[in-house]
């Protein structure tokens, strides 16, 4: 029964925590125990509980880019201890291992992968960033016997001068191709206006050469214009009254047809002139 009574159970604890016991007569063991029922000897063994989840951990570094500027970089963690070694890391860093260890081995992973790239570098290509940052510090992270889930940045800043001098520049370059548009549109403009003009000189050369060589164009167009004139006054609600002089029908030069005809050819027209009568005197 003395036997019994020198046994207390040993409970590490919820889900997620294991144990390691430390002996006054031999030290720490490197036994660990899992969640559950287990046994101590009282005065002789004192158990040490470790939470073996994922804790997240924020650590935000004030460093430089490739081209010296200030970068302001927040990181997120979520770290946990390597159940297989709880004794090592118990002997070198105690139960507080993570403020001991991941505050320095952030900032100095961090400071190496940030002086790798350039300012616009590190926003363009943030997901490299991440990677980089991810695989130095999990390798770093393996000497202390802490096994990192993930590692993202979670901030990514620069110095309001450096701020205000990218939107200056994002402004410039906005306002510069906005010019070169008006530009283009001014260029096209100009050839639309040339070809415009070009259509309108052949169209006159062409005019000029059918009323030449056929009279009865201008007829023609006599025809359309009077056409046009009275089926723009059918649809008016007014009554009005066409005579050929508004129809342009009656339009007739001092010449004929003929010899407007013969005068688009350069032809002189024939005059006739008509000798007085004399009258004989009584």
């Amino acid at each position: 029964s003395s036997g019994i009574n020198a046994e207390w159970p040993l409970r590490p604890g919820d889900g997620g925590h294991r144990s390691i016991l430390f002996s006054r007569l031999g030290g720490l063991k490197d036994t660990v125990y899992k969640e559950g029922l287990n046994f101590k000897v009282p005065w002789l063994h004192k158990p040490i509980i470790y939470n073996i989840r994922a804790t997240p951990h924020r650590t935000t570094s004030l460093t430089g880019s490739k081209d010296l500027q200030t970068v302001n970089i927040s990181l997120r963690v979520l770290s946990r201890p390597d159940p297989n070694n709880l004794t090592t890391i118990c002997r070198r860093l105690g139960l507080d291992f993570n403020d001991r260890v991941l505050p320095s081995i952030v900032h100095e992973t961090l400071k190496s992968v940030v002086a790798q790239f350039n300012a616009s570098q590190l926003i363009t290509q943030r997901q490299s960033v991440s990677d980089l940052v991810r695989e130095e510090l999990i390798e770093r992270a393996k000497d202390f016997h802490i096994i990192l889930e993930d590692v993202a940045i979670t901030d990514l800043s620069f110095s309001p001068q450096y701020t205000q001098a990218i939107e200056a520049k994002q402004v410039a370059q906005q306002e510069a191709q906005r010019a070169a548009i008006l530009v283009e549109r001014a260029v096209q403009e100009r050839r639309q206006k040339i070809v415009q003009a070009e259509g309108e000189t052949k169209a006159a050369l062409l005019l000029g050469e059918a009323i030449a060589d056929n009279s009865g164009y201008l007829k023609l167009r006599r025809i359309t214009a009077a056409k046009t004139i009275a089926e723009t006054m059918a649809r008016s609600q007014n009554k009005t009254y066409l005579t050929s002089d508004s129809l342009f029908l009656n339009i007739r030069d001092t010449l004929g047809d003929d010899d407007l005809y013969k005068e688009s050819k350069g032809i002189a027209p024939v005059q006739v002139r008509v000798a007085p009568e004399v009258v004989p005197e009584a």
